[in-house]
């Protein structure tokens, strides 16, 4: 392959080929990781009064905060050890946690045990959520090694496209599990294959992770590059995790895109976790509207996936087409559509099921987009390959700590009244807007290279 430092590099077809054999294993493992994640959603609907909106939001939230938290060790240690590795952890991890959880519903609900829902799940979601931490870092770490900086703004839309899969399997498949299971047994449905069956699926992928995926291409047979990130003329030097960390913790461009990727914490899981549980409330609440309702339970994984992946798209073909790779130009306007969205989420909110699911597509597509953008992309940019990890720990972190602020406040918001729940997001997209316009012109710079 042959390329210059700022400008797109020509791979072969066999390296194309091999990357794309790198990427189905490991993007493939990280959507079913969303399914063990947000597969507890579809359980509070289908638990209904054993775990009330509060339990959900203390559970969530104690979920969140652990997966934020443990970036600070999972972050590093991807650098250190690889994406591959690291993978190999988070989903197996994962799988197990997903099969205890199956374990305290059947034990629960089949065979009389006195545990308190919210304190079980509560510990076991929690350990769920450290391994889910993986996989974010293993992603990018892996990744950062495969694609130049002129390419990651289709590897920023791949990203999107990953987590809509990733919802789509978490929301529908999964309450397709939840349907069948009712059909199957009315009196005592089998809703702890809501969790069994993503831990085995995850564990299939785990299996393929481990003979498939390579760190770098040089261990699949091909020439490592100079990606012309924040690494580039590093290659010669050692792992240093001080360097890294005073790298990540100093860097004013990471540390903005952290704060704008918190709101963005917020917007996302406080639009797509609480929407179906509104939806489902109104089902009962209006029985004229209860088709229309419906129609977003049972296809909002596939509305997600949609709007995600034209989002994910979109942003990075944007990105790279129109802003010279620069990521936040495209966040920036990304958000400024979403506010308008969540703003119109005020005034249909009641009895306007198809105006309000559009405005919560609307703002899905434009916050999986930005994710996609900053998360997946901006982290490598900045970070370079060797913190890549830490960067997007640090990122991803700030995005679980907002999750688990709107998760925490919604849980008690929605429970005193749902006409709050839009106007509480309002405020994180109009921060989130200043912020893009603080690092508007930023792009990455290698230590080797002449700027």
């Amino acid at each position: 392959m042959t390329q210059t430092l700022s400008d797109r590099p020509v791979h072969s077809a066999a390296f194309r080929a091999r990357r794309l054999l790198n990427w189905l294993p490991l993007g493939m493992t990280y959507a079913f990781l969303y399914m063990a994640r947000y597969n507890l959603t579809v359980s509070k609907n289908a638990l209904g009064d054993l775990m009330p909106k509060d339990a959900f939001g203390i559970i969530f939230a104690v979920g969140t905060w652990t997966y934020a938290l443990s970036f600070l060790i999972n972050g590093p240690l991807t650098d250190k050890i690889g994406g591959r590795r690291a993978m190999l952890i988070g989903a197996s991890g994962a799988a197990l946690m997903n099969i205890v959880m199956g374990v305290i519903v059947y034990g629960i609900l089949s065979l009389g045990w006195s545990l308190n829902l919210t304190i079980a799940f509560s510990i076991a979601y929690a350990l769920n959520m450290y391994f889910q931490s993986y996989g974010a870092v293993a992603i990018v770490k892996v990744n950062s090694a495969w694609f130049h900086v002129r390419e990651r703004g289709v590897f920023g839309g791949i990203f999107g496209i990953l987590i809509s899969l990733g919802l789509y399997f978490a929301f529908d498949w999964s309450q397709w599990i939840v349907n069948f299971t009712e059909r199957m047994n009315p009196e005592n449905p089998m809703y702890w294959y809501v969790f069994l069956i993503p831990a085995f699926i995850l564990l299939f992928w785990v299996l393929l992770d481990f003979f498939i995926l390579r760190d770098r291409p040089s261990e699949a047979g091909f020439a490592d590059f100079d990606t012309a990130d924040a690494s580039s003329g590093e290659d010669d030097k050692a792992y240093a995790l001080k360097e890294i960390l005073v790298r990540i913790f100093t860097n004013r461009i990471i540390i903005t895109v952290g704060l704008i990727e918190f709101c963005t914490g917020v917007l996302r899981n406080g639009v797509m976790h609480w929407f179906p549980i509104f939806a489902k409330e109104q089902v009962a609440l209006d029985v004229s509207l209860a088709g229309a309702w419906n129609f977003w339970l049972n296809n909002w994984g596939l509305m997600l996936m949609l709007a995600g992946a034209s989002g994910g798209m979109l942003a990075g073909w944007a990105s790279d087409r129109f802003f010279g790779s620069r990521r936040a130009p495209v966040a920036g306007i990304l958000y400024t559509v979403l506010l308008f969205a969540t703003i119109g989420m005020v005034f249909t909110l009641y009895g306007q099921p198809t105006v309000l699911g559009s405005l919560v597509c609307i703002v899905s597509v434009a916050v999986i987009g930005t994710h996609g953008m900053l998360s997946g992309t901006a982290t490598m940019d900045f970070g370079g390959r060797k913190a890549a990890a830490t960067a997007v720990g640090l990122i991803d972190g700030l995005v679980y700590l907002g999750t688990g602020v709107q998760s925490l406040s919604l849980g008690f918001i929605t429970m005193w009244n749902w006409s709050y729940w839009p106007v509480f997001l309002i405020p994180f997209a109009l921060i989130g807007i200043a912020l893009t316009r603080s690092i508007w012109h930023a792009i990455p710079k290698g230590r080797g290279r002449a700027h």
